[in-house]
């Protein structure tokens, strides 16, 4: 019997490198796909470097740039950013096995995306929460420690969902195996939310979701993406300190303001302080997800006749800051909490 093809790491930032190390460090054979011409020379010439308060060492590995991808490979983690999902399916459809599959570990729904190119059958649900940043070539800061969970989009208990899941588990001993993978990643685009109202200003995430100036608009963007989950008929799951029932309709002060001091203190246990979404903004002034992630909220509520228009707002200012046109600042968030439900 032949040697399984080596897991194609497509992205090889902050989710993908770190991943992909940790499995080459576990003996699994791993090839990185990357962009970055640099960080590709990197990679090959001193291997891949994970520093920082979960893990310090370096991996020899390989690495390509897409045009340099060469043969079929059974399991691809497609691992860019959101918004660079339909062009990188492009390429990565060309190198998917008849009978293998892309896993999705990014922010957001690729899912969709992933599906809409090579059908669902061949798309496995992966949802990541662990803190990292990509900091120069061939160098990835792994921050701190977060959930991961895989699932069939249907919800099925397959073999190749299990093998996927016993994989993960050597990167996070931790790692879930659901049957509603759609709740986790609609719980994290929830969460994630929160995350591009904390990016429009300067202040880390877990100050802005400590301050109790905030904390009411913060509290309606959650409600109102939340609302769109339940249009979907979907039933978000919680995790690492983010609670979906304490943004449901009704849910009890205490619950919210429990669910908010959980979310706090995960993000003060990070070395990571800030996400990388306000890492785009501020140190790499590069464009965001946001359209690619929150873009959807506003869609899908629309189709159910759900009003989004905090969310649009929020997308809006994030533009902004994209553009030049607006500095961030907490006062952002002030003028979040001026939109009209």
């Amino acid at each position: 019997m032949s040697a399984p093809s080596p897991i194609l790491v497509w992205g090889a930032g902050a989710i993908g490198g770190t991943v992909g190390a940790a499995l080459l460090r576990a003996g699994v054979d791993v090839l990185f796909v990357d962009q970055a011409a640099d960080h590709v020379a990197a990679i090959n010439a001193r291997g891949l470097r994970i520093t920082g308060p979960v893990a310090e060492y370096a991996v020899p590995a390989r690495a390509v740039t897409p045009e340099a991808v060469e043969g079929e490979f059974d399991r691809i983690f497609l691992c860019v950013k959101a918004h660079h999902t339909a062009a990188a399916m492009e390429d990565v459809a060309r190198h998917l096995t008849r009978c293998g599959y892309v896993a999705s570990l990014q922010n957001g729904l690729n899912e969709r995306v992933i599906a809409a190119r090579i059908d669902r059958a061949r798309t496995l649900g992966c949802f990541v929460n662990f803190g990292a940043d990509y900091l120069e070539p061939g160098v990835i800061h792994y921050g701190g420690r977060g959930a991961v969970v895989v699932g069939e989009l249907d919800g099925e208990r397959t073999p190749r969902i299990e093998q996927l899941h016993s994989l993960l588990r050597r990167f996070e001993p931790q790692a879930v195996l659901t049957t509603n993978i759609w709740g986790y990643l609609w719980g994290k685009l929830i969460y994630g939310a929160l995350l591009f109202a904390t990016a429009v200003t300067p202040d880390s995430i877990a100050d802005v979701l400590e301050a109790p100036r905030h904390r009411p608009v913060l509290t309606r963007l959650a409600l109102e993406v939340g609302a769109v989950a339940a249009a979907e008929g979907i039933r978000p799951e919680a995790f690492d300190g983010f609670d979906p029932a304490a943004f449901s309709p009704g849910a009890p002060t205490e619950a919210v303001d429990r669910s908010f001091a959980d979310m706090v203190a995960h993000n003060r246990r990070s070395a990571k302080t800030h996400s990388g979404i306000w890492r785009d903004l501020a140190v790499r002034r590069r464009p965001t997800e946001v359209d690619a992630q929150l873009g959807p909220v506003v869609e899908i509520g629309a189709r159910h006749g759900v009003p989004t228009p905090i969310t649009a707002r929020l997308i809006a200012l994030v533009h902004d800051i994209e553009a030049g046109r607006r500095e961030m600042a907490l006062a952002l968030l002030d003028e979040l909490d001026t939109v009209s439900a």
